[in-house]
Parts: structure tokens; C-alpha cells; sequence
């Protein structure tokens, strides 16, 4: 007679709980290939093209419950308690067949699920068709032009001064040459009139030579004579006698006057027509005396014309 546990799980019961345990991980595994990340949509930002930027969002972690496999728990095998069996009369030793042990099936301890992280979705942002802005490129049109013209208008002020500083360098030039010039020409003039000046003083000096050399009379007029002392001239009494109240008696007299200014003589060129008139005309005239008339710097013997004039008182 073979002895059985009856304690022990059955085998179908056994069976059952590896398949359910089984089932749960296909159905856990399933599940998690089920999962779908969610579509993370992006708003592309307006970034200045063509700059590409890629976007690597990350999604949320969602926590997943780790799956334990439960093993149900099953009394340990303890042989059955003998029950208190009548006396029996010894029999022979029955011979003993192994007992077969049903093993325990061995139960894999629970797998840990590990959270699986999401793949990295990287987003390509679409690039935008760049759009020219005619304004910028007006004003950039415009930016140029300005530059060219002031370019241009630096260019024309570099020529206009080159040209005023050749002009004002060819002036100066002139002026300095006409300047030389005039100078030249002043130097000449000066030499020429200093040249006429000298010869003018030597034919003075000669012409004095002569005069000093000789005593040739030289004519003057009244208006040159400049007395050193001049006579005191009054109507002869004499003469008044035969003349009558308010009359005038006019004469002419030609005076010689030596190189120191005396009267060395004097003769009537016209006469008054009055003898006594006409006489006491020189008489008179010769208690005066003039300064020596000089020509060229040298005193000189002079004929001086003197017109006299008397009225009877």
C-alpha cells in the first residue's frame, strides 16, 4: 500500500496558478505595448530663417504600478499523524516501494517591471518660406544710396580743395613773382632816379661852379627877392611941390644884387615921369638890403625887376 500526502496541492491547482501567473505578465507586457506616448505638438516659434532648431521634448513620466506575481501560499508537507492502530500480530515486514515525491514546482520569483522611458521625440520644425521685406530692402536701397552720395560728394570735396590749393598755389606763385618783379622794377626805378638825381646834382654842382666862377647876372623878379632889411620908401617932398593931391607916380626899378645880397647898382627901366621921382626912387631903394639869391644850393649875382609906386599925400 503506497502512502499519499493529502496535504500536498494537486497538480491541476498547481497548473491553474502558473498559467494565471503567466497570463498576467502577457496581459502586463501587452499592456505596455499598448502604450502610446502622447503626440507632444509643438507651436513652431517664429525664429528669424534659415536657422533650423530641433526640439527635443521629453514626455511626462507616468508612474507604472510594478506587477508581482503572487504565489499563493501553500502548508508545508508534514506526513500524516499515525492514528493508534489496534495490536496487531506481527506479520511479515511488508517490502517498501518508493514513494515517489511530487516535486515543487519551482516558482520564479516576481519580475520587476521596469518603467520604460519614453523615446526622445525630436521634432523638426518646419522652416518657414523666408519673406522678403520690402521695406528692409527699401531702406537698405536707400542706405546705399546715401553712402554712394556721400561717397561721391567726399570724392568732389577732395577734388574741389586740390583744385582751390593748385589755384591758391598758383596765385601765391604770381603774386610772389609779381612781387619779385615790382621790386625788380622799384630797384631800377630807384636806381634810375638816384642815377638822375646824382646827375642832376652834378650839373647843379658844375652849374654853381660856373656861377661861382662867374659873375654873370642871373634874373629874378620881386616875387623871389626876400629883403634882408627893406628900405623905407616916402613920396620926396621936392616933388610934391609940383604935384598935386591924390596923384601916383609908378616906377620901374632893375636892381644889381651881389653873391652877399647888397645893391651894387640900380637903373630905371620906366620912368614915373617925374625926374625928382624917378631920382629919389634909387636913391632909396639902395638903403635896403636882400638875402643872396642862390641857384643849385650856390649864391649867385642877381638882377632883381622892382616896381615902385608913390602917391602924393
Amino acid at each position: 500500500m503506497s502512502s499519499t500526502n493529502l496535504d500536498a496541492p494537486s497538480s491541476k491547482l498547481t497548473l491553474t496558478a502558473v498559467a494565471a501567473v503567466i497570463g498576467l505578465h502577457v496581459l502586463t507586457a501587452v499592456a505596455l505595448i499598448g502604450m502610446k506616448a502622447p503626440d507632444i505638438k509643438v507651436a513652431p516659434k517664429n525664429q528669424i530663417p534659415p536657422i533650423e532648431i530641433e526640439l527635443v521634448t521629453l514626455s511626462q513620466k507616468q508612474p507604472v504600478a510594478a506587477v508581482e506575481e503572487v504565489v499563493p501560499d501553500l502548508p508545508p508537507a508534514t506526513p500524516p499523524k499515525s492514528k493508534a492502530s489496534p495490536a496487531v500480530k506481527a506479520q511479515p515486514k511488508p517490502r517498501k516501494e518508493p514513494v515517489i515525491k511530487e516535486q515543487k514546482p519551482e516558482v520564479a520569483p516576481p519580475k520587476k517591471v521596469e518603467e520604460k522611458k519614453p523615446d526622445i521625440i525630436k521634432t523638426k520644425t518646419p522652416i518657414a518660406e523666408p519673406k522678403v521685406d520690402t521695406q528692409v530692402v527699401e531702406d537698405q536701397r536707400r542706405a546705399k544710396e546715401r553712402r554712394q552720395a556721400e561717397e561721391h560728394r567726399r570724392i568732389e570735396q577732395a577734388q574741389q580743395k586740390a583744385e582751390q590749393e593748385a589755384r591758391d598755389k598758383a596765385a601765391q606763385e604770381a603774386q610772389r613773382l609779381a612781387t619779385e618783379q615790382a621790386a625788380r622794377e622799384a630797384e631800377a626805378k630807384a636806381a634810375q632816379q638816384a642815377a638822375a638825381q646824382a646827375k642832376a646834382a652834378k650839373e647843379a654842382a658844375e652849374a654853381a661852379a660856373k656861377a661861382a666862377a662867374s659873375n654873370t647876372p642871373v634874373s629874378f623878379t620881386a616875387s623871389n627877392a626876400d629883403w634882408a632889411s627893406a628900405p623905407r620908401l616916402s613920396f620926396p617932398e621936392r616933388a610934391a611941390r609940383n604935384a598935386r593931391s591924390g596923384d601916383t607916380f609908378n616906377v620901374v626899378l632893375v636892381l644889381r644884387v651881389n653873391k652877399q645880397g647888397g645893391i651894387d647898382s640900380v637903373r630905371i627901366a620906366k620912368s614915373s615921369g617925374n625926374p625928382r621921382v624917378d631920382k629919389e626912387a634909387q636913391r632909396q631903394v639902395r638903403s635896403g638890403k636882400f638875402k643872396p639869391f642862390t641857384q643849385n644850393g650856390v649864391p649867385v649875382v642877381g638882377d632883381v625887376t622892382l616896381p615902385v609906386s608913390y602917391a602924393v599925400p
